[in-house]
């Protein structure tokens, strides 16, 4: 008997059938967070033998084998439906509900992770068969749904996506060699065009709103719960802080949380709103901050940093610190997006076209090296002027097969961790 998802996947089968023979085009005023749901409902469901197998081996030393085809195409369905998504008009709207605060639920944001990766799976095996385009048109459908992964506005999403989009980035660089001059140009011409591209400082009213007034409106609603019983509102109070500090992604493991936020509280409920109160204006400040230029951002964030430490509002030191690496990050992933339009214009125009694309966080066009690894050429590295992140921002390009190695990040150009071999 099939299972409701072997049904689902042949309906959509059909139905794409039937869209072809009529020559219908498909709709783009859907939201796509409903293509994106659809999605992941037809997701295969490969047993872990295969999982592993795809995602867990290291496929960039031999040429792909016949089983990893296979299990690739197994995803068909699914970036049918996420690179309809990516041509969709409307605004995607996830239908996200923030009255939870703190503790709600995101749980599409690791499976569109996972897409990202899947896509670079992908992109190998067709560029081994000579399909540059059908691996330029998965990449860039990743890449919208990376953009479209942080329209809820939150900071965990923003992360995501530029988590993606650093790993769609490393997916070009590791197959550079294997791209047509028309594939690279359609990826740069992507790379620009794909919409909807937030800020870390538009997260600001996000956090704001599942916070500091999440939990004030929680205080609020408590004390109006139970009038004149101090010792059970602070009891319930208590309970949320504890969950906060027990993890997640606002606070850290931190189970001192309580007991501090209560002692600067004087111990009383109406303590704990003032604290709330005092900590809302650092907010908008951090927004302006996060929004500057790199120069003077390092400047002012350096500021605001210390402010936040000398503070002894254990919201404020709790909760604001983990900010100021956001930005950085985000500087990163701004170079990693150049760095792929530089190299593909290097590929189609030369010299010429590679400096036509600026550093963004410098003050012209990337540098670019011939890259060396285990004493044989294999390409070119280009070098960002931002050291931010600790190291120097480096992307490697790869010419010409051979022994793998790390293209990206603060470890660009030495020999990639050795996984399992497939089995």
């Amino acid at each position: 008997m099939k299972t409701s998802k072997s049904i689902v996947c042949s309906l959509l089968a059909l139905t794409a059938m039937a869209f072809g023979a009529q020559g219908e085009s498909v709709r783009k005023d859907i939201n796509p967070a409903l293509l994106y749901f659809q999605a992941l409902q037809v997701a295969p469901e490969l047993t872990s033998s295969d999982r592993d197998y795809l995602f867990a081996s290291e496929w960039r030393v031999q040429k792909l084998p016949p089983r990893f085809g296979e299990l690739a195409s197994r995803y068909n369905n699914q970036f049918e439906l996420v690179r309809q998504a990516a041509q969709a008009t409307a605004p995607c709207d996830w239908g996200i509900d923030w009255s939870r605060g703190p503790a709600t639920l995101l749980p599409h944001l690791g499976r569109n992770k996972v897409i990202a990766q899947t896509a670079r799976l992908r992109a190998a095996w067709f560029l081994q068969n000579g399909k540059p385009m059908d691996a330029t048109q998965d990449i860039l459908a990743a890449l919208a749904l990376a953009r479209n992964s942080s329209s809820d506005g939150s900071l965990i999403a923003m992360l995501v996506q530029i988590a993606a989009e650093n790993l769609l980035c490393s997916t070009v660089a590791e197959n550079y060699h294997r791209f047509s001059s028309e594939a690279l140009q359609q990826l740069s011409e992507g790379f620009a065009a794909t919409a909807g591209r937030r800020t870390i400082a538009s997260c600001i009213a996000i956090e704001m709103l599942s916070l500091p007034d999440w939990l004030m409106n929680k205080v609020l609603a408590v004390q109006k719960e139970h009038p004149g019983d101090e010792a059970q509102v602070l009891a319930e109070i208590q309970k949320t802080f504890v969950m906060m500090g027990s993890g997640g992604d606002e606070g850290s493991n931190d189970q001192t949380l309580w007991p501090r936020v209560l002692s600067a509280a004087g111990g009383s409920s109406d303590g704990i709103l003032r604290l709330l109160r005092d900590a809302k204006p650092l907010y908008p400040k951090l927004a302006a901050v996060l929004a500057l230029p790199l120069a003077e951002y390092e400047t002012q964030m350096k500021q605001f940093s210390a402010e936040v430490r000398a503070s002894k509002n254990p919201i404020v030191t709790e909760f604001f610190p983990a900010w100021e690496k956001c930005r950085p990050r985000e500087f990163g992933a701004l170079t990693t997006l150049a760095m792929v339009q530089a190299a593909a214009q290097y590929k189609l125009k030369g010299e010429a076209g590679l400096k036509t694309i600026m550093d963004p966080c410098g003050h012209g066009p990337f540098a670019l090296e011939r890259f060396t690894f285990e004493g044989e050429d294999r390409g070119f590295l280009l070098k960002g002027a931002y050291t931010g992140r600790g190291f120097q921002e480096i992307m490697i390009f790869v010419e010409k097969d051979g022994a793998p190695f790390q293209v990206y990040g603060k470890n660009a150009g030495q020999a990639s961790p050795k996984p399992r071999p497939a089995q």
